[in-house]
């Protein structure tokens, strides 16, 4: 099974696009939380080997995205351990925090280390970072704010991602747990998805949720897949397609919204699930977008 798992992952990688390909080859984008990812070796929640970091890079160039958003990166060196420097340009969010220590559950004398979203995006492929869309705090220094691009994909029309790590602790409902923290970021979130819509801007967020939006009825999706403005009209790229990364969570939390304008490029959802020990308590999705 580990060997049919690695020959389906190198074919897959094998027929993705790279620098110097026709322009109307389609980009792969993805979204990973690699799990408190640090810079040194022993670092934060989730102390990792060289072996470790070796094996996350090695997921990486398999899945071979153009463009990755990720979450829970320390920093930008940190970044550079998985995704390789001399194919994947890094984009990190600069928030600082409250530099509060906080320490690890469970795991005495060890403590948090920052978490950040962001991008990498593969060398060559032009791009504009806009201010980092910090209203996703909700006036909270430790919650994460989003990473902003706009994409210029070769041969297509300019796409706008944005990259996000929403408040943990409310998979569902809306006043259980971490819920009341969530929902102030909701409308939040809802005012850049308007506004990306009413500029009829192609647009992709992009992240972790920390929410089942595909369980029918979800309220959180409601709020927003509500077509006002018409571009609002949003699509949830994993469908009603259920999670296989962790038989815990039958549902995605990692995804990738798109508008109205976008949903026709976009097609083969994938869930990249890890051969061997899990790599983080995520698995990276990946989606592809054609040229238009």
């Amino acid at each position: 099974m580990r060997l049919l798992l690695l020959s389906v992952f190198a074919i897959a990688a094998c027929a993705q696009p790279v620098l110097g390909q026709p322009t109307s080859a389609p980009l792969r984008l993805a979204t990973w939380n690699l799990e408190h990812l640090a810079e040194y070796n022993g670092s934060g929640c989730r102390p990792r080997t060289d072996a470790d970091y070796a094996a996350m890079r090695a997921y990486v160039d398999l899945v071979d995205a153009d463009i990755i958003a990720f979450q829970e990166v320390e920093n930008e060196a940190a970044a550079e351990r998985v995704f390789d420097p001399a194919k994947y340009e890094i984009v990190i969010e600069r928030r600082v925090g409250s530099g509060r220590r906080t320490e690890c559950r469970g795991m005495p004398g060890q403590f948090m280390n920052r978490q950040a979203t962001g991008f990498a995006v593969r060398r060559g492929i032009t791009f504009q970072r806009h201010a980092d869309f910090t209203d996703l705090q909700a006036g909270g220094p430790d919650l994460r704010s989003a990473v902003d691009i706009t994409l210029q994909p070769p041969g297509g029309e300019p796409i706008r991602l944005l990259s996000i790590h929403l408040k943990s602790g409310c998979f569902e409902g809306t006043s259980r747990g971490d819920c009341p923290r969530l929902f102030r970021q909701i409308p939040i979130l809802e005012r850049w998805i308007d506004a990306r819509a009413r500029a009829e801007e192609r647009f992709a967020v992009m992240g972790d949720f920390n929410r089942w939006l595909g369980v029918s009825g979800d309220p959180v999706w409601a709020e927003w897949d509500d077509a006002d403005p018409p571009n609002a009209d949003l699509t949830l790229v994993s469908g009603d397609e259920g999670a296989t990364c962790d038989r815990r969570y039958p549902h995605f939390i990692d995804n990738v919204v798109v508008d109205r304008l976008t949903a026709p490029a976009i097609s083969g959802f994938h869930e990249w699930t890890h051969v061997g020990p899990m790599l983080s308590d995520h698995c990276l999705v990946s989606v592809e977008i054609a040229p238009s």
